[in-house]
C-alpha cells in the first residue's frame, strides 16, 4: 500500500471513530440533560409498573421538556400550493400510463389507502421484476433530507424520476412518456395549465415536479404530534413509558425531529454486523468504505402499519425490528416489557390518512390494460 493510501485509510478510520465518539457524546449528554438512567425490568413487570420503573419512583410520568425538544410537531402543508399543479401531481400518481407496460403507477407500490407501502419486501415492477430494497412509504416523504434508502435522490422530484426510468420498476423513457400523455387532450390542457411558462409543458421534469407537488400534501399528523403541542392526555402511560425507554437507549440521538428520522445516515450493524451483507447501502454509490453498510434513517411515522422493515424488507414484525436494532446498533438485550412499551408508543406515531386529498382521481380516457 502506498502512503498516500495509508493515509487515506488512517483518515477514513479516525473519522469514523471521531463519528462514533461523537454520537455517543450527544447520546451522553442527552440523558445527563434529562436525568434519564436505564432501569431493566422483572420478568413479571405490568406495564404500571413500567412507567414508574423508566426513570425512578420519583419521576413525573410526562417527558422532560428538555428531552422533548429533540422532536417536533410535524409541519403544516405548505400554504396556497398551486392547485392546478396539485391536481395534475395526484392524476399523474395514479396514471399507470407512466409505466413502459400501461400498468404500473406510482400507487401500485405506494398505495395510498394503506399507508403508502404494499407490505411486500420488494416490490414487483414491469414483467413481475421483484426490486433489490424495500419500497418506502410515500407519506411524509417530502420532509426528509434525502430520497432513497442510499440518499441518492436529493429531493422528491429528482426522486420520481427513479422508478419511472428504472428498467425493471416501470421501464420508461422520456420520449416515449412525452409521445404518450400528448396524445391525450385533457392532459395537454392540464400541463399547459400547471406550466404555462414551459415552451414544452409536457416533459418527464414536469411529470416528477407535478407529483412532488401532490406528494408534498401527503402527510399524516398524529397522537404524538398533539403531546409534542402539549396534550398530555394525547398518549397513554404505557405509550409514554415507551418514549422515554425509547430515549433511555439513546435511539433518539437518530431517531429525532419531527419524522423521528429521514434526517441523517447512519451504519446499520454498529456494535453487532448486519445480518444481510449483500447489500452495502452506500458504499455502493460513493465507493469510500466510511460509508459501508450506512443507509438513511428511516422515519418512524406509522411504522406500525408499514411493515415489513429495514432496507431489504426482511423482518416482518415491528416487535422482532425493536429487537434486532437495540441488538446490532446498541449493544442491548431489551425485555419483554420494554420492547412492548416501545412498540406502544410507536403506535402513537400513526396518523390520519387524508382520505379526501389521496382519493382516486378520474383519469383521462386512454389505452390502458
Amino acid at each position: 500500500m502506498s502512503s498516500a493510501a495509508s493515509m487515506s485509510s488512517s483518515m477514513v478510520l479516525a473519522t469514523r471513530s471521531l463519528g462514533i465518539a461523537v454520537c455517543i457524546a450527544v447520546c451522553a449528554a442527552a440523558c445527563t440533560d434529562d436525568h434519564i438512567t436505564i432501569t431493566r425490568l422483572p420478568a413479571t413487570a405490568a406495564p404500571q409498573q413500567i412507567a414508574g420503573s423508566v426513570n425512578g419512583p420519583a419521576v413525573e410520568e410526562d417527558l422532560n421538556p428538555r428531552l422533548l425538544r429533540r422532536f417536533k410537531p410535524l409541519a403544516a402543508p405548505v400554504a396556497q400550493r398551486p392547485q392546478a399543479l396539485v391536481d395534475l401531481g395526484r392524476m399523474l400518481y395514479y396514471e399507470p400510463l407512466l409505466s413502459i407496460d400501461r400498468k404500473i403507477s406510482c400507487n401500485s407500490c405506494h398505495p395510498l389507502d394503506q399507508y403508502g407501502v404494499t407490505h411486500s419486501a420488494v416490490s414487483i415492477g414491469i414483467g413481475g421484476t421483484h426490486g433489490r430494497r424495500n419500497a418506502p412509504s410515500t407519506f411524509n416523504a417530502s420532509l426528509e433530507f434525502a430520497q432513497f434508502w442510499d440518499g441518492r435522490a436529493a429531493s422528491i422530484a429528482e426522486q420520481v424520476k427513479g422508478p419511472m426510468l428504472n428498467p425493471g420498476e416501470m421501464g420508461m423513457n422520456e420520449a416515449t412518456l412525452v409521445t404518450r400523455l400528448s396524445a391525450i387532450d385533457d392532459y395537454r390542457r392540464a400541463f399547459s395549465a400547471s406550466f404555462p411558462a414551459s415552451p414544452q409543458p409536457i416533459s418527464l421534469e414536469n411529470v416528477s415536479l407535478a407529483i412532488a407537488e401532490f406528494e408534498r400534501g401527503l402527510l399524516t399528523p398524529a397522537r404524538w404530534d398533539q403531546y409534542l403541542a402539549g396534550d398530555l392526555t394525547a398518549l397513554s402511560t404505557k405509550e409514554k413509558a415507551g418514549a422515554k425507554i425509547f430515549a433511555n437507549l439513546g435511539c433518539m440521538v437518530c431517531h429525532e425531529g419531527q419524522l423521528l428520522g429521514g434526517s441523517m445516515f447512519q451504519k446499520v450493524g454498529v456494535i453487532i454486523p448486519w445480518t444481510n451483507q449483500n447489500d452495502r447501502g452506500r458504499a455502493e454509490l460513493s465507493h469510500n468504505v466510511v460509508d459501508d453498510m450506512t443507509f438513511k434513517v428511516p422515519s418512524l411515522r406509522n411504522v406500525v402499519r408499514t411493515a415489513p422493515y429495514f432496507h431489504d424488507g426482511s423482518v416482518a414484525t415491528l416487535t422482532v425490528a425493536i429487537q434486532m436494532m437495540a441488538r446490532h446498533q446498541l449493544g442491548v438485550s431489551l425485555t419483554d416489557e420494554e420492547d412492548s412499551a416501545i412498540e406502544s408508543w410507536m403506535g402513537s406515531l400513526t396518523g390520519t390518512i387524508p382520505m379526501d386529498y389521496v382519493r382516486p382521481p378520474t383519469l383521462p380516457a386512454a389505452n390502458r390494460p
